[in-house]
């Protein structure tokens, strides 16, 4: 299985009182990480977005914490697909600094078109499929 892989480096103002990271920024590190991929893997999805006829709707989206990561840490985002099915694409997450897991998460993600009565499910793009399918996770066998 191979994974997506987004670099972050942690601002200042991404930290609390604390000093710690704010744990909304996670949520937010994941749609970062969602779009680069789109950027490097997807391209004509992107602009199918970014012009508007397409939307890719954040249905829902999970976090656990297992560490503490302050400023200037370097995390690691690894995205891999779990499934696709329909007009849903579910994508894992996994946080990491200094090789070592500090959270994990993970969201779906609606595909709809944009119509002149508002959206409507549609199914993944061909593009967006073909470039998924290289990060999916492989299949749990039970014996």
């Amino acid at each position: 299985m191979r994974e997506y892989v987004f670099r972050h480096r942690v601002t200042f103002d991404e930290t609390n009182v604390v000093g710690n990271v704010y744990f909304a920024h996670y949520l937010h590190w994941q749609g970062h990480c969602r779009e680069a991929f789109l950027a490097d893997h997807a391209p004509g999805v992107l602009a199918e977005v970014r012009c508007g006829e397409l939307a890719l709707a954040t249905v829902s989206c999970a976090m656990e914490y297992f560490s503490e990561c302050f400023a200037l840490d370097e995390v690691e985002i690894a995205m891999t697909l779990r499934r696709k099915r329909g007009s849903r694409v579910e994508m894992d997450y996994e946080f990491r600094r200094d090789g070592s897991m500090v959270a994990r998460g993970g969201q779906v993600v609606s595909c709809l078109r944009r119509t002149r009565g508002g959206v409507l499910p549609v199914q993944v793009p061909d593009e967006l499929s073909r470039a998924l399918v290289l990060f999916e996770k492989e299949k749990e066998t039970v014996s």
